[in-house]
């Protein structure tokens, strides 16, 4: 279980306060989801979805990098 889980509506990090994913818990769910890259990119656009819909203001191309840019 980590510190590192959003606070919503406002997608900021429990633990940090940085946007969520914050850094470290993106190197969590890169071990979490060790093997499973796709499911990690699931898991990540589901939660992408969910933010859309609380950060209406914040334009979809900033999303997609916080949530998926990284991934690669």
């Amino acid at each position: 279980m980590s510190t590192h889980d959003p606070v919503l509506p406002i997608w900021s990090c429990g633990g940090c306060g940085a946007p969520w994913p914050c850094r470290t818990r993106r190197r969590e769910l890169r071990a979490e989801f060790d093997g499973a890259p796709l499911s990690l990119a699931l898991y990540l656009s589901a939660q992408l979805v969910r933010a859309a819909e609380d950060l209406t203001w914040l334009p979809a191309g900033a999303l997609h990098r916080r949530f998926l840019g990284w991934l690669r």
